[in-house]
Formats: C-alpha cells, sequence, structure tokens
C-alpha cells in the first residue's frame, strides 16, 4: 500500500518552514518526518502539498492510497492502527485528520470524514516551528532506537571520553571523533554517515549529526540538538534543530531555535531564547497576521531557506525570518524579518529576486547541488506571495 503524505491546514501555522516543503519534510529527532513514515512502512512516500512544491516533492501515481498527516510521527500503535484500516476507512484525533484509506478522488473530496474513527492514544504531531525543537528529544529518543536496533556502531575511537551509557553513542560508517567528550546521560548520541566532530568538542546528549555534518573545534552542545545533512556547527549549540545544509561555523550562542536549509550565520551571532522578565515568548504567526503565544518561556529563532546573518549579528527572542532575507548590521532586528529582506536593525529594503537566486545558487554549487528551474520557480513564488510584509 502506497502513503500520502498530506499537508493539513496546519501546514501555514508552520511558516515560513513550509514556504520550500511539504510539512513532511520537516526534521524532528534524527529524521525528516517523511523518512520516519518511509522506516515504518517500507515504502517509498509521495506528497499530497501545495501546487507549487508538486514537482519537487511529487504524489504517487496509484489511485488506492494510505492518506497520512505530514504533520504526525509514527509509532507503533499508531502504525498498526494506520495499516488496518480498510478501504473507505478514516482516523482522528479530536479535529486533526490522522489517516484514511480512500482513492485521490474520495480523498479531495472528503467523503470519508463522517464516518472517521476517534484514535484513543496519545500522538506526536506538529503544527508550529518551535515543535520541532521542543519535541526533539523524544523524537531522537524514537529515532536512536528505531535506527540501531540490532546493530553493531562503527567504532568510537579512544581519544574519546564516553560518560553515562556507551550504548547509546552510535557511530554510521565513516563517522569520525577525535579528542571530544559525549555525555548520554540526559540523550543518545547519533553519528550519521562520514560525521566528523573535531577535537575539543564537548557533547550533552542528545545529539543527532547526520550524514556529511561537521561539529568545529570545541563546540559545545547540549539539550536535544540535530544537526542535519552536510551541515557545519560551531560554538554554543542548546536544544535546536538544523534541517540540512546550513552553517553556523563560528562561536555564538543559539538555542531553542531552528534553522532551514542553506542558512548561514555569520561569526558571532548570538541568539536570545529567553525573555529578560521571563515573561512567556510570543512569535510571528502567517495566518494571524501577527504575533501570537507560543506556551514557551525559551523560544529563540525561527529561520526559513536560505536566509544569512552577517557577523555580530543579534537576533532577540522569538524572532521569525522569512526565506532568502539577508541581514547585517549592528543592534537587535525586528522579531518579523519577511521573505526577501535586505538590511537590519536600521530598517529593510527588498532583496531583489536575481540577486538572490545569484546567491542561492553559488552557496548550493558548494554542496554539489544546482539551483535549477525547479528550485527557482518555488523561490519566484514565494518572493511573489510575500510581498505584502515586506
Amino acid at each position: 500500500m502506497n502513503c500520502t503524505l498530506f499537508d493539513d491546514k496546519n501546514r501555514d501555522h508552520l511558516l515560513p518552514l513550509t514556504f520550500t516543503r511539504p510539512v513532511a519534510e520537516l526534521r524532528v529527532g534524527i529524521l525528516t518526518i517523511s523518512a520516519k513514515w518511509q522506516k515504518w512502512s517500507g515504502t517509498p512516500v509521495g506528497y499530497h502539498t501545495q501546487t507549487y512544491l508538486q514537482e519537487k516533492y511529487p504524489a504517487l501515481p496509484a489511485d488506492a492510497h494510505l492518506f497520512i498527516n505530514g504533520g504526525l510521527c509514527p509509532d507503533a500503535k499508531l502504525w498498526e492502527a494506520v495499516q488496518t484500516l480498510k478501504p473507505g476507512q478514516a482516523l482522528k484525533k479530536g479535529a486533526i485528520l490522522l489517516a484514511a484509506h480512500v482513492t485521490q478522488a474520495d480523498f479531495a473530496e472528503e467523503k470519508f470524514l463522517d464516518n472517521a474513527t476517534e484514535y484513543p492514544h496519545a500522538i506526536t504531531y506538529i503544527s508550529r516551528p518551535y515543535e520541532l525543537f521542543a519535541l526533539n528529544a523524544d523524537q531522537m529518543k524514537a529515532d536512536f532506537e528505531m535506527l540501531t536496533k540490532g546493530r553493531k556502531s562503527a567504532p568510537l575511537s579512544s581519544t574519546n571520553t564516553v560518560i553515562g551509557d556507551e550504548s547509546q553513542v552510535f557511530l554510521e560508517e565513516g563517522a569520525s571523533a577525535e579528542a571530544s567528550t559525549f555525555n548520554t546521560q540526559s540523550g543518545p548520541i547519533y553519528l550519521g554517515k562520514n560525521a566528523t566532530v573535531m577535537e575539543g568538542c564537548v557533547v550533552r546528549g542528545g545529539l543527532a549529526l547526520l550524514e556529511n555534518a561537521t561539529l568545529k573545534l570545541m563546540t559545545k552542545i547540549y539539550g536535544a540538538t540535530t544537526v542535519g545533512p552536510h551541515c557545519k556547527v560551531g560554538g554554543e549549540v542548546n536544544n535546536s534543530v538544523f534541517i540540512g545544509y546550513s552553517n553556523k561555523g563560528h562561536d555564538g550562542f543559539l538555542g531553542n531555535s531552528v534553522i532551514g536549509e542553506w542558512c548561514n550565520l555569520g561569526a558571532d551571532t548570538n541568539n536570545s531564547n529567553l525573555k529578560n522578565n521571563y515573561e512567556e515568548v510570543k512569535i510571528w504567526n502567517y495566518p494571524k497576521g501577527g504575533f501570537t503565544k507560543t506556551g514557551l518561556q525559551f523560544c529563540g529563532l525561527i529561520m526559513g531557506d536560505h536566509s544569512k546573518c552577517g557577523i555580530n549579528t543579534m537576533f532577540n527572542t522569538g524572532t521569525v525570518v522569512g526565506v532568502s532575507a539577508n541581514i547585517f548590521g549592528a543592534g537587535f532586528p525586528r522579531n518579523f524579518i519577511p521573505s526577501f529582506s535586505w538590511g537590519g536593525a536600521s530598517g529593510f529594503s527588498e532583496y531583489k529576486l536575481p540577486k538572490a537566486f545569484n546567491t542561492a545558487s553559488l552557496v548550493m554549487q558548494r554542496r554539489g547541488k544546482e539551483l535549477d528551474q525547479t528550485e527557482r520557480d518555488i523561490l519566484q513564488y514565494i518572493f511573489d506571495k510575500t510581498a505584502q510584509y515586506r
């Protein structure tokens, strides 16, 4: 049975991260949500997403599908309930549609909703950007158990120090670490294929360092941090998620944050993750067109794909940066920075699309990727769609 991961109405609440990807392509724990479902189902997945994203994230051709909510993280009980759905049946949790076994036509017309069965167990469901770091510890433990069960880790060099259970450190083929300290007492440590931990790093789990990612010299990591594929990270990082292909290569603090793909944080960039008065953090919400409460005391930076910031940039608590913004200069920029903005605390102008294309192309070439026409069309759509905010 083919699995199609669909975006629901909460997709817009996950902007700017979902401007450039379906909800299921968000990373929480070690894997993206789509990769989790592929592991559980043993089959490729398709996407039911925004029209402008469909070329990059295609649907599956088969008619009968298991349609699964793209914000939903799988577990054993949920997978059992989903795969036992019969044609025409659906599963819900309150107002949230979890899954349906229907044809594409029936899914589009929502003919099955009246017959949906209430799911009795707890779910892990991503509906806001900050939930990616808030739920990261639990998802990292679940992914670690699934990925390492019955497998043997590649050897860890004797130059390292492990505090806690050594079985909670797992290295994939080609991963390397030297003269660093790994503490597993608060979570597992997973080093993906060809990942590198340079000398002098101090890691307090959980940590997921994905394929070809690097922790630079004397990096300090704590609080369930995920460093996605091909990222380079240095300095001090607490409870944050790098989705992939982004750099924070120098000193500076990043905490309780989510960084998209193809981002770069300049040397000594810092963010606040706690207000001076210790009050609840509010962040920008696109559907509301204003700031909303998070329910969190700790919340840092949410940065969309292709955004960059210069040396010594300072981000206030709960800052949201859109896609392809370029931020620089002294002082704190405002807490909401629209996509394709150019500037800083002294003000912003529009980041012209040809310049944004040129930068994105150069950055992607460094990782052996191409800014092809599909990628350009996606950025063009976002540029037009977000003009109202600039």
